[in-house]
């Protein structure tokens, strides 16, 4: 219960910050991030204060992952900047919005992923240092610096994918990548299928709320059918299947 609540008091501030009343941007005069270089993975101690085994936010728990080998995750990136800038994240150090960092709901603090705008085929790795994003849909907020050099900043989000970088097995996210090469159009995986839409909503909450994954409710054939996607890699499409498996829920197959 005092991890829980400790780590509860260590998000208030940034909460406070979500509020509405102030807006969040950019710096007001042009500045140079073209020398900025990307994180570097380091061995180091995992954050004193960021990595409670879970936390609540807006009436949602959190859990964090033990260990962040081999994560890989696709959807929507933001950003945060003049707003947050200076304050204390979740890890306990500042916010810097010219520093290559970023947010992130469960992996561990501190945790170096390469981010990749699905759009633009722009890369950057980042140091995850903080807790968010909370808004529904994304994934990640990047830093003022990150969102720049990935091409965020005009358009405020962008669909990304995110890989784990272990320091001293960085080679470990492109051996992964030759195992489970993307697919151009990506996998559709229908979950279930129902007669009823409050239930179909119900298992899309629930996946929504354990997988960053588009989850989407098709009407067909009098059926309101549950599908998940798109799944660019394989390990993705079987990740989620010992998912549907594990909460009993079958049969569940692939869709157009």
């Amino acid at each position: 219960m005092r991890i829980r609540w400790l780590s509860w008091i260590l998000l208030l501030p940034w909460l406070a910050g979500c509020s509405l009343s102030t807006r969040d941007g950019g710096p007001s005069h042009p500045v140079d991030l073209s020398s900025i270089p990307d994180a570097v993975p380091q061995k180091v101690p995992r954050s004193r204060y960021g990595n409670p085994p879970s936390y609540r936010v807006m009436g949602r728990t959190y859990h964090v992952l033990d260990d962040a080998r081999g994560f890989r995750q696709r959807g929507i990136a933001s950003w945060y900047g003049t707003k947050f800038h200076g304050r204390r994240t979740s890890s306990g150090e500042p916010y810097d919005m010219y520093a290559m960092t970023a947010a992130h709901k469960t992996l561990p603090l501190p945790t170096w992923v390469r981010v990749t705008n699905l759009e633009n085929g722009r890369s950057v790795v980042v140091k995850v240092n903080d807790r968010g994003p909370f808004h529904e849909g994304r994934i990640i907020d990047l830093s003022y610096a990150a969102a720049a050099k990935l091409g965020v900043l005009a358009k405020g989000t962008a669909p990304v994918e995110i890989v784990a970088l272990i320091p001293g097995e960085a080679s470990s996210a492109t051996t992964r990548e030759r195992r489970d090469p993307p697919n151009d159009h990506g996998h559709f995986l229908q979950a279930g299928a129902f007669s009823s839409l409050p239930n179909a909503r119900s298992l899309q909450r629930r996946l929504q709320r354990l997988h960053d994954v588009p989850v989407a409710i098709r009407e067909e054939g009098g059926l309101h059918k549950v599908i998940v996607g798109p799944l660019q890699a394989q390990a993705e499409l079987e990740d989620l299947s010992r998912l549907l498996e594990a909460w009993g829920i079958r049969p569940h197959h692939l869709v157009q």
